[in-house]
Protein backbone atom coordinates (compact mmCIF):
# COMPACT_ATOMS: atom_id res chain seq x y z
CA UNK A 1 0.00 0.00 0.00
CA UNK A 2 1.31 3.20 -0.87
CA UNK A 3 1.78 6.40 1.74
CA UNK A 4 -0.54 9.27 0.73
CA UNK A 5 1.35 12.19 0.14
CA UNK A 6 2.28 14.72 3.28
CA UNK A 7 1.64 12.20 5.73
CA UNK A 8 3.88 10.59 7.96
CA UNK A 9 4.47 7.04 7.80
CA UNK A 10 4.92 4.28 11.13
CA UNK A 11 6.07 1.15 10.79
CA UNK A 12 4.82 -1.40 13.96
CA UNK A 13 7.79 -3.85 14.40
CA UNK A 14 5.46 -6.89 16.18
CA UNK A 15 7.08 -10.80 16.67
CA UNK A 16 5.51 -13.57 18.34
CA UNK A 17 4.17 -12.72 21.78
CA UNK A 18 3.41 -9.27 20.92
CA UNK A 19 0.87 -7.62 23.30
CA UNK A 20 -1.87 -6.62 21.79
CA UNK A 21 -2.45 -3.69 23.90
CA UNK A 22 0.53 -2.15 22.59
CA UNK A 23 -0.01 -2.86 19.03
CA UNK A 24 -3.51 -1.24 19.37
CA UNK A 25 -2.44 1.70 20.65
CA UNK A 26 0.07 2.98 18.24
CA UNK A 27 -2.47 2.10 15.73
CA UNK A 28 -5.09 4.25 17.76
CA UNK A 29 -3.27 7.17 18.77
CA UNK A 30 -1.40 7.85 14.95
CA UNK A 31 -4.56 6.53 13.28
CA UNK A 32 -6.36 9.37 14.98
CA UNK A 33 -4.42 12.36 14.43
CA UNK A 34 -5.76 15.01 11.88
CA UNK A 35 -4.38 18.48 10.48
CA UNK A 36 -6.92 21.35 11.04
CA UNK A 37 -8.89 19.96 7.64
CA UNK A 38 -9.45 16.68 8.78
CA UNK A 39 -6.95 14.68 6.90
CA UNK A 40 -5.08 11.84 8.86
CA UNK A 41 -1.71 12.47 9.29
CA UNK A 42 -0.16 9.30 9.25
CA UNK A 43 -0.14 6.11 7.96
CA UNK A 44 0.67 3.22 9.48
CA UNK A 45 1.51 0.03 8.63
CA UNK A 46 1.90 -3.52 10.98
CA UNK A 47 5.48 -5.64 9.71
CA UNK A 48 7.11 -8.27 11.04
CA UNK A 49 10.45 -10.01 10.19
CA UNK A 50 8.57 -11.67 8.33
CA UNK A 51 4.89 -11.07 7.01
CA UNK A 52 2.11 -13.97 7.97
CA UNK A 53 0.64 -15.25 11.00
CA UNK A 54 2.12 -13.86 14.68
CA UNK A 55 1.49 -15.17 17.84
CA UNK A 56 -0.13 -12.61 20.11
CA UNK A 57 0.23 -13.10 24.26
CA UNK A 58 -3.39 -13.10 24.15
CA UNK A 59 -6.06 -16.47 22.77
CA UNK A 60 -5.78 -14.79 19.13
CA UNK A 61 -3.15 -14.33 16.38
CA UNK A 62 -2.71 -11.83 14.33
CA UNK A 63 -1.49 -11.18 10.51
CA UNK A 64 1.27 -8.88 9.22
CA UNK A 65 1.13 -7.91 5.59
CA UNK A 66 4.31 -6.27 5.85
CA UNK A 67 8.13 -7.50 5.82
CA UNK A 68 11.38 -5.43 6.82
CA UNK A 69 10.78 -3.45 3.77
CA UNK A 70 7.62 -1.47 5.58
CA UNK A 71 10.68 -0.77 8.14
CA UNK A 72 12.91 0.69 5.58
CA UNK A 73 10.30 2.76 4.48
CA UNK A 74 9.00 4.61 7.50
CA UNK A 75 9.88 8.17 8.88
CA UNK A 76 8.60 6.20 12.17
CA UNK A 77 9.45 2.41 13.22
CA UNK A 78 7.62 1.28 17.03
CA UNK A 79 8.95 -2.01 18.59
CA UNK A 80 6.39 -3.22 20.94
CA UNK A 81 7.02 -5.64 23.54
CA UNK A 82 6.98 -9.84 22.93
CA UNK A 83 7.27 -11.38 26.71
CA UNK A 84 7.99 -14.35 24.67
CA UNK A 85 11.64 -13.19 23.74
CA UNK A 86 13.04 -9.99 24.59
CA UNK A 87 14.20 -10.43 28.30
CA UNK A 88 16.17 -13.49 26.81
CA UNK A 89 18.17 -11.17 24.18
CA UNK A 90 21.84 -10.32 24.59
CA UNK A 91 23.45 -7.70 22.91
CA UNK A 92 24.28 -9.25 18.91
CA UNK A 93 21.31 -11.42 19.57
CA UNK A 94 19.24 -10.57 16.63
CA UNK A 95 19.09 -12.13 13.18
CA UNK A 96 21.64 -9.75 11.27
CA UNK A 97 18.82 -9.08 8.95
CA UNK A 98 16.44 -7.87 11.94
CA UNK A 99 19.33 -5.78 13.54
CA UNK A 100 20.69 -4.13 9.91
CA UNK A 101 17.05 -2.78 9.51
CA UNK A 102 16.80 -1.46 12.82
CA UNK A 103 20.28 -0.09 12.40
CA UNK A 104 19.18 1.56 8.97
CA UNK A 105 15.89 3.07 10.85
CA UNK A 106 18.05 4.36 13.46
CA UNK A 107 20.15 6.15 10.87
CA UNK A 108 20.06 9.99 10.20
CA UNK A 109 19.10 11.45 7.09
CA UNK A 110 21.35 13.25 4.00
CA UNK A 111 20.40 16.41 6.30
CA UNK A 112 20.36 15.11 9.09
CA UNK A 113 23.66 14.33 8.99
CA UNK A 114 25.18 17.03 7.45
CA UNK A 115 23.13 19.16 10.77
CA UNK A 116 24.33 16.89 13.26
CA UNK A 117 28.51 17.32 12.35
CA UNK A 118 27.61 21.12 11.81
CA UNK A 119 25.90 22.19 14.91
CA UNK A 120 25.96 20.43 18.14
CA UNK A 121 22.74 18.34 19.27
CA UNK A 122 20.25 20.13 21.85
CA UNK A 123 20.62 18.06 24.22
CA UNK A 124 18.95 14.91 24.54
CA UNK A 125 15.40 15.11 26.90
CA UNK A 126 15.14 12.74 29.73
CA UNK A 127 10.66 13.30 29.85
CA UNK A 128 7.82 12.63 31.58
CA UNK A 129 5.03 14.98 30.24
CA UNK A 130 6.78 17.50 28.50
CA UNK A 131 8.07 17.40 24.42
CA UNK A 132 10.46 18.25 22.69
CA UNK A 133 10.25 19.21 19.12
CA UNK A 134 13.34 17.27 17.08
CA UNK A 135 14.71 20.07 14.87
CA UNK A 136 12.42 18.21 11.95
CA UNK A 137 11.28 21.60 10.34
CA UNK A 138 14.95 22.46 10.31
CA UNK A 139 16.14 19.96 8.57
CA UNK A 140 12.82 19.69 6.36
CA UNK A 141 13.61 23.77 5.43
CA UNK A 142 17.51 22.78 4.97
CA UNK A 143 16.13 20.55 2.30
CA UNK A 144 14.51 22.74 1.00
CA UNK A 145 16.30 25.42 0.62
CA UNK A 146 19.05 23.58 -0.93
CA UNK A 147 16.58 22.28 -3.79
CA UNK A 148 15.77 19.17 -2.59
CA UNK A 149 12.22 18.20 -1.66
CA UNK A 150 12.06 15.73 1.37
CA UNK A 151 10.45 12.20 0.28
CA UNK A 152 10.45 11.26 3.87
CA UNK A 153 10.01 13.05 7.33
CA UNK A 154 13.07 12.74 9.77
CA UNK A 155 13.93 8.92 10.67
CA UNK A 156 13.50 7.57 14.23
CA UNK A 157 13.07 4.35 15.92
CA UNK A 158 10.51 4.04 19.48
CA UNK A 159 10.41 1.03 21.44
CA UNK A 160 7.19 0.38 23.85
CA UNK A 161 8.09 -1.82 27.17
CA UNK A 162 10.97 -4.65 26.91
CA UNK A 163 10.87 -3.66 23.01
CA UNK A 164 13.96 -1.46 24.50
CA UNK A 165 15.65 -5.16 24.76
CA UNK A 166 15.31 -5.19 20.59
CA UNK A 167 17.20 -1.72 20.22
CA UNK A 168 19.57 -2.66 22.75
CA UNK A 169 20.17 -6.10 21.30
CA UNK A 170 21.00 -3.97 18.07
CA UNK A 171 23.73 -1.59 19.65
CA UNK A 172 21.02 1.25 19.04
CA UNK A 173 21.03 2.38 22.88
CA UNK A 174 24.98 2.19 23.28
CA UNK A 175 25.91 4.95 25.55
CA UNK A 176 22.45 6.45 25.79
CA UNK A 177 19.95 7.03 28.18
CA UNK A 178 16.80 4.63 28.04
CA UNK A 179 14.02 3.73 29.95
CA UNK A 180 11.83 0.00 30.08
CA UNK A 181 9.28 -1.96 32.61
CA UNK A 182 10.43 -0.98 35.64
CA UNK A 183 10.31 -4.94 36.68
CA UNK A 184 12.89 -5.51 34.01
CA UNK A 185 14.99 -2.46 34.24
CA UNK A 186 17.68 -4.05 36.53
CA UNK A 187 17.94 -7.42 34.30
CA UNK A 188 18.06 -4.81 31.41
CA UNK A 189 21.38 -2.65 33.52
CA UNK A 190 22.63 -6.20 33.73
CA UNK A 191 22.54 -7.01 30.16
CA UNK A 192 23.08 -3.69 28.20
CA UNK A 193 26.22 -2.35 30.70
CA UNK A 194 26.62 0.46 28.31
CA UNK A 195 22.97 1.32 28.46
CA UNK A 196 22.26 4.25 31.28
CA UNK A 197 19.05 2.58 32.39
CA UNK A 198 16.31 5.31 34.03
CA UNK A 199 13.28 3.01 35.93
CA UNK A 200 11.91 5.34 36.98
CA UNK A 201 10.38 7.90 33.75
CA UNK A 202 7.70 7.35 31.75
CA UNK A 203 9.66 7.59 28.35
CA UNK A 204 12.78 8.79 27.33
CA UNK A 205 13.56 11.33 23.78
CA UNK A 206 17.12 10.75 22.77
CA UNK A 207 16.10 12.18 19.11
CA UNK A 208 16.21 9.45 16.52
CA UNK A 209 15.50 7.07 19.68
CA UNK A 210 12.86 6.87 21.78
CA UNK A 211 12.28 4.28 25.23
CA UNK A 212 9.26 3.90 26.87
CA UNK A 213 8.48 2.11 29.84
CA UNK A 214 5.27 -0.56 30.35
CA UNK A 215 3.00 -0.94 28.28
CA UNK A 216 0.61 2.06 29.06
CA UNK A 217 3.45 4.52 29.17
CA UNK A 218 3.25 3.88 25.43
CA UNK A 219 0.49 6.00 25.03
CA UNK A 220 2.78 8.65 26.43
CA UNK A 221 5.56 8.25 23.98
CA UNK A 222 2.90 8.49 21.01
CA UNK A 223 1.56 11.34 21.77
CA UNK A 224 5.10 12.96 22.94
CA UNK A 225 6.15 11.96 19.07
CA UNK A 226 3.02 13.08 17.89
CA UNK A 227 2.92 16.75 19.46
CA UNK A 228 6.17 16.70 18.99
CA UNK A 229 5.56 15.96 14.81
CA UNK A 230 2.25 18.59 14.85
CA UNK A 231 2.45 20.36 17.89
CA UNK A 232 0.16 20.44 21.37
CA UNK A 233 -3.64 21.15 19.22
CA UNK A 234 -3.04 18.23 17.29
CA UNK A 235 -1.92 15.89 20.56
CA UNK A 236 -4.23 17.36 22.65
CA UNK A 237 -7.34 16.62 20.27
CA UNK A 238 -5.51 12.98 19.82
CA UNK A 239 -5.79 12.86 23.86
CA UNK A 240 -9.50 13.70 23.93
CA UNK A 241 -10.65 11.19 21.08
CA UNK A 242 -8.60 8.62 23.26
CA UNK A 243 -10.40 9.97 26.60
CA UNK A 244 -6.75 10.01 27.99
CA UNK A 245 -4.82 12.80 29.70
CA UNK A 246 -2.51 14.62 27.22
CA UNK A 247 0.03 14.82 29.94
CA UNK A 248 0.18 12.19 32.50
CA UNK A 249 1.95 13.56 35.75
CA UNK A 250 4.99 11.52 36.95
CA UNK A 251 6.89 8.71 35.81
CA UNK A 252 6.22 4.80 36.36
CA UNK A 253 8.01 5.36 39.92
CA UNK A 254 5.15 5.46 41.57
CA UNK A 255 3.99 2.03 40.14
CA UNK A 256 6.62 0.23 41.78
CA UNK A 257 5.90 -1.42 45.18
CA UNK A 258 7.85 0.35 47.67
CA UNK A 259 7.68 -0.56 51.37
CA UNK A 260 5.39 1.59 53.50
CA UNK A 261 7.20 3.91 55.04
CA UNK A 262 4.17 5.09 57.74
CA UNK A 263 0.64 5.56 57.89
CA UNK A 264 0.30 9.09 57.41
CA UNK A 265 1.94 8.91 53.69
CA UNK A 266 0.18 11.23 51.36
CA UNK A 267 0.44 12.12 47.95
CA UNK A 268 1.49 15.40 46.47
CA UNK A 269 -1.13 15.21 43.84
CA UNK A 270 -3.30 17.83 45.56
CA UNK A 271 -0.22 20.67 45.40
CA UNK A 272 0.70 19.71 42.21
CA UNK A 273 -2.84 20.28 41.16
CA UNK A 274 -3.35 23.36 43.03
CA UNK A 275 -0.13 24.50 41.13
CA UNK A 276 -1.60 23.80 38.11
CA UNK A 277 -3.91 26.56 38.53
CA UNK A 278 -1.58 29.03 39.44
CA UNK A 279 1.24 29.09 37.38
CA UNK A 280 1.72 32.76 36.94
CA UNK A 281 2.14 33.58 40.10
CA UNK A 282 5.56 33.49 41.95
CA UNK A 283 5.07 29.55 43.74
CA UNK A 284 8.20 29.00 46.04
CA UNK A 285 9.16 25.28 47.21
CA UNK A 286 7.86 26.52 50.98
CA UNK A 287 4.38 27.03 49.64
CA UNK A 288 3.95 24.01 47.87
CA UNK A 289 4.96 22.48 50.88
CA UNK A 290 2.75 24.32 53.09
CA UNK A 291 -0.19 23.74 51.24
CA UNK A 292 0.35 19.98 51.91
CA UNK A 293 1.03 20.25 55.29
CA UNK A 294 4.20 18.89 55.68
CA UNK A 295 8.11 20.12 55.76
CA UNK A 296 9.83 21.20 52.40
CA UNK A 297 12.58 17.88 53.23
CA UNK A 298 9.68 15.63 53.19
CA UNK A 299 7.96 17.49 50.67
CA UNK A 300 10.69 16.76 47.99
CA UNK A 301 11.64 13.82 48.84
CA UNK A 302 8.05 12.25 47.95
CA UNK A 303 7.86 14.34 45.04
CA UNK A 304 9.99 13.10 43.70
CA UNK A 305 9.84 9.57 44.63
CA UNK A 306 6.04 10.25 42.90
CA UNK A 307 7.08 12.16 39.76
CA UNK A 308 10.88 11.60 39.45
CA UNK A 309 11.60 15.49 39.21
CA UNK A 310 12.42 18.04 41.73
CA UNK A 311 9.32 20.28 42.70
CA UNK A 312 11.10 22.92 40.36
CA UNK A 313 11.78 20.93 37.64
CA UNK A 314 7.98 19.84 37.16
CA UNK A 315 7.06 23.46 37.51
CA UNK A 316 9.08 24.55 34.68
CA UNK A 317 8.58 21.81 32.48
CA UNK A 318 4.54 22.66 33.33
CA UNK A 319 4.90 26.10 32.61
CA UNK A 320 6.48 25.25 29.50
CA UNK A 321 3.91 23.44 28.11
CA UNK A 322 1.76 26.46 29.28
CA UNK A 323 3.63 28.59 26.70
CA UNK A 324 3.27 26.38 23.98
CA UNK A 325 -0.46 26.51 24.41
CA UNK A 326 -0.15 30.40 24.57
CA UNK A 327 2.23 30.23 21.26
CA UNK A 328 -0.27 28.12 19.33
CA UNK A 329 -3.62 29.24 20.40
CA UNK A 330 -3.16 33.32 20.63
CA UNK A 331 -1.35 36.13 19.34
CA UNK A 332 -0.15 37.55 22.38
CA UNK A 333 3.54 38.80 22.50
CA UNK A 334 6.43 36.52 23.94
CA UNK A 335 6.21 39.15 27.11
CA UNK A 336 3.14 38.77 27.83
CA UNK A 337 3.13 34.67 27.15
CA UNK A 338 5.95 35.02 29.86
CA UNK A 339 3.94 36.50 32.37
CA UNK A 340 1.12 34.25 31.97
CA UNK A 341 2.96 31.11 32.11
CA UNK A 342 4.89 32.21 35.11
CA UNK A 343 8.45 33.07 33.77
CA UNK A 344 8.17 36.91 34.10
CA UNK A 345 10.18 37.79 31.62
CA UNK A 346 10.70 37.14 27.96
CA UNK A 347 14.36 36.26 28.70
CA UNK A 348 13.51 34.00 31.10
CA UNK A 349 11.22 32.38 29.13
CA UNK A 350 13.06 31.86 25.86
CA UNK A 351 15.83 31.10 27.94
CA UNK A 352 13.78 28.12 29.21
CA UNK A 353 11.98 27.23 26.10
CA UNK A 354 15.80 26.97 24.69
CA UNK A 355 16.70 24.88 27.48
CA UNK A 356 13.80 22.40 27.56
CA UNK A 357 12.50 22.00 24.11
CA UNK A 358 15.87 23.04 21.91
CA UNK A 359 14.16 25.92 19.98
CA UNK A 360 12.74 29.73 20.63
CA UNK A 361 9.25 30.82 21.19
CA UNK A 362 9.74 32.39 17.67
CA UNK A 363 10.67 29.63 15.74
CA UNK A 364 8.16 27.09 17.76
CA UNK A 365 5.02 29.19 16.71
CA UNK A 366 6.09 29.44 13.19
CA UNK A 367 6.44 25.91 12.92
CA UNK A 368 3.08 25.12 15.03
CA UNK A 369 0.83 27.71 14.56
CA UNK A 370 -2.40 27.57 12.12
CA UNK A 371 -1.73 23.32 12.11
Amino acid sequence: MPAHSGRRTVAVLVRDGVLPMELGLVHQLFGTARSAAGEPLYDVRTCAPRPGRIRTDADFPIYAEHGLEAVAAADTVLVPASHETDEGLRPGGLPEELAEALREAAAPSGAEALRDAGAAPSGAEEVRGAATPSGAEEVRGAEEASGHRPTRGPRRIASICTGSFVLAAAGLLDGRRATTHWMSADLFARTFPSVTVDPGVLYVDEGRILTSAGEAAGIDLCLHMIRRDHGAAVAAEVARRTVVPPHREGGQAQYIQRPVESAGLTSTSASRAWALTRLAEPLTLAELAAHDAVSVRTYSRRFREETGLTPIQWLTQRRVDRARELLEQTDHTVDRIATEAGFGTGASLRQHFQAGLGVSPGAYRSTFRGR
